[in-house]
């Protein structure tokens, strides 16, 4: 029997979760995932339920878009949407001190305060998607009604 250690900042995530009223379990794929496609074959799901966490810097502030797989984020148009100022990439640095989590690995919680949370509509289309779990070899399911609970998202259209 092999057994599979989750991290530390995954556990901590999970038992976060329990207290929001979500219970779920932590999946480690050691040696990670580094796609959405390669974590869908991974969890045997469609790449358009893995759930990307994607911090963007806007007004000042760390924004973080939970995006289908199956998109890429048109930060023109939700800027303009937003009507809060241009949104570009967060630079890895910024990544860590607005999520104390690294690219690749960023959980929809779990930061050191809130953020202030974009979730594609996309999601929606599915019954559970799977979404980072602070680390970058571990994640877990959930539904989109949970996803839009925990994180207290705004639900947009947030690309093609």
């Amino acid at each position: 029997m092999v057994v599979v250690t989750i991290p530390a900042k995954a556990t901590a995530l999970q038992q976060q979760l329990a207290t929001l009223g979500v219970d779920v379990e932590i999946i480690r794929f050691p040696g990670g995932v580094h796609t959405a496609k390669a974590a869908a074959d991974a969890l045997g799901i469609e790449v358009g339920q893995i759930a990307n966490s994607l911090i963007f810097w806007m007004a000042d502030a760390p924004l973080l878009v939970m995006t289908s797989g199956r998109h890429r984020v048109d930060t023109a148009m939700l800027a303009a949407e937003l009507g809060e100022g241009p949104i570009e990439r967060a630079t890895p640095e910024q990544v860590r001190a607005a999520t104390s989590q690294v690219i690749g690995g960023v959980a929809p919680l779990g930061h050191p305060a809130p953020i202030r949370t974009i979730v594609d509509v996309a999601l929606a289309e599915h019954d559970r998607i799977s979404a980072a779990a602070g680390t970058p070899d571990t994640v877990f399911l959930l539904t989109f009604d949970e996803l839009v609970r925990i994180t207290g998202g705004e639900v947009r259209t947030v690309g093609d």
